[in-house]
């Protein structure tokens, strides 16, 4: 059964996303026309390996909590082993696409790194979204 709740958790989590990626865009075009276009490329590749690393815990996220349904009657509910090693190798993947991708392109990292912060400011836009947005004061009726 899908409530009011559940539809708006998952537009903030759409939101989330692509904010994401409309963030690393920006900065990345931004970055390239006042540093360089190294500088440009990591910030982007740093958004795109921060919207990958947000989907994957959505993923994962949503696993446990299908199988926490699940065994809702149990008196011992257990986590799916995958899930465990979804949440830590999201971790090595980043940790490992930054190495390859400054080893051999020589992007510089902080770039790659503040691309990562792209998920943290798209929260926060998300969050005001939700805030200021139509809709969002408690005391108005909703009007279809």
């Amino acid at each position: 059964m899908e409530t009011a709740d559940t539809s708006q958790s998952e537009l903030t989590e759409r939101r989330i996303a692509q904010y994401t990626l409309a963030i690393g865009c920006v900065g990345s075009v931004a970055a390239s026309f006042l540093y360089s276009i190294r500088t440009g490329a990591g910030l982007l590749i740093g958004a795109v390996l921060a919207w990958a690393n947000f989907r994957w815990l959505e993923r994962v996220m949503g696993a446990v909590a299908r199988a926490s349904t699940a065994q809702a009657d149990s008196p011992e509910a257990r986590v799916p082993i995958g899930a465990y090693f979804g949440l830590f190798a999201r971790y090595a993947l980043i940790a490992a696409v930054v190495y390859v991708i400054f080893s051999l392109f020589k992007i510089p990292v902080l770039s790659m790194v503040v691309g990562l912060c792209a998920l943290g400011a798209a929260a926060m836009l998300a969050t005001l979204v939700e805030v200021l947005g139509p809709g969002s004061d408690p005391h108005k009726p909703e009007t279809h």
